[in-house]
């Protein structure tokens, strides 16, 4: 699987920077994906749907940390280029990417448990 296309849309919010669409193999994309400004730096957070109660839960993600990391190193070189393209400044830092989940600050913006992920993606 190879990404083929990273198309990023910046937004002017303090911690949404973007919306972004990547196309995989020229034949499948995933949109929706949001970039945020976390309290470890940027990070990517992949489609959510909210459910009834309140929380939510990625409607597509990967299975694998490997697979998390190369896509958000995609996502967030992207968007570094987009920035300076635009002359908005030096964008903020990427998060250090030992991480195999979304920041933990970002789960509590969205009312997220750990449970919410499905067991491979969890802590």
């Amino acid at each position: 699987m190879e990404i083929t296309q990273v198309r990023v849309f910046p937004v002017e919010e303090e911690k949404l920077k973007a919306f972004v669409s990547v196309i995989f193999d020229d034949c499948f994309v995933v949109s929706d994906i949001k970039i945020i400004q976390g309290s470890q730096g940027l990070f990517i957070s992949m489609p959510s749907k909210k459910r009834r109660n309140g929380t939510f839960r990625d409607i597509a993600h990967p299975l694998n940390s490997e697979t998390r990391r190369m896509i958000e190193e995609q996502v967030i070189t992207k968007y570094r280029e987009v920035i300076s393209r635009e002359g908005g400044g030096p964008p903020p830092p990427m998060r250090e990417l030992g991480r195999d989940t979304p920041a933990e600050d970002d789960r509590q913006e969205r009312n997220e448990s750990p449970l919410d992920r499905p067991e491979e993606d969890r802590p």
